[in-house]
């Protein structure tokens, strides 16, 4: 499970922000045990190598081959290719089997997944009591400055219309439609997730780099819409200061934890 396609892997590999240390301390703490943690939807393995500061060993699954073949090498992360075909038994038994994982995480790509599917497999693997699942996302709502935040927002609206729905809805509503069956444990719940706040410091090229990530960038593209047309750069970069000007971006994020119910 995969928030981008594989033409877009090298892409996303280099341009998407990372996620704070202490949200992986915090989620951490909740689980009862610390042996084996699932990273689904690995994508360049970032959270799968973050959880492994937390977990003797990590199991890092994506269904794209080429995001699996372009992760980050960790010694305590295993990365393992989950193709569409794979049976739940052979995904659960791949994961380490029924009752054996102590927290499942799900970073930017759950909103991707088939739901009914995966909690099912969610609630075989999780260890009870006392197995954590996090989910977390962030929106293309970002600020940088009120001069730069004018002119990205009617560029926003505009890509709005070609991401995927209904799966990126969960996203753009902050992952409060997001089904999440599983029982509260202080970090958002069903309809309430936790909001966050995630920070990175940038040149306007490495924002830009984000953006040209974006799904609907690519599925512009594909209807023959240019979204980032030059003109449309250019706009950008001189509201932002300057190509190489370095400034922080502030994105809106947004977090669900909770455990199987006894």
């Amino acid at each position: 499970m995969s928030v981008v396609v594989d033409y877009e892997a090298d892409i996303y590999l280099d341009a998407r922000p990372t996620y704070p240390a202490e949200w992986y301390s915090k989620i951490a703490a909740l689980s009862h045990h610390h042996h084996l943690a699932w990273d689904a939807g690995t994508g360049n393995g970032q959270a799968a190598t973050a959880i492994a500061e937390h977990y003797d060993r990590v199991i890092a699954t994506d269904v794209s081959e080429k995001m699996i073949d372009l992760a980050k090498p960790y010694p305590k992360v295993t990365y393992r290719h989950t193709p569409p075909s794979l049976t739940e038994d052979e995904m659960v038994d791949l994961i380490g089997g029924e009752n054996s994982v102590d927290l499942i995480t799900v970073a930017t790509a759950v909103h991707w997944f088939d739901l009914p599917r995966f909690y099912a497999i969610a609630k075989r693997v999780l260890r009870k009591p006392g197995g954590i699942i996090a989910v977390w996302s962030y929106s293309t709502d970002m600020a940088v400055s009120p001069e730069f935040d004018s002119v990205m927002a009617p560029f926003t609206e505009k890509a709005l219309p070609y991401f995927k729905f209904p799966e990126c809805q969960y996203v753009v509503d902050g992952y409060k439609s997001l089904p999440f069956p599983f029982e509260s444990v202080g970090l958002g719940s069903e309809g309430k997730p936790i909001e966050l706040e995630m920070k990175r410091t940038v040149s306007f090229e490495g924002f830009l780099r984000m953006v040209r990530s974006w799904s609907a960038i690519g599925a512009a593209k594909e209807k023959g819409v240019d979204l980032l047309s030059e003109d449309v750069v250019k706009e950008l970069e001189t509201a932002w200061g300057g190509s190489e000007l370095v400034r922080p971006i502030v994105y809106k994020s947004f977090m669900l934890a909770g455990t199987v119910s006894n």
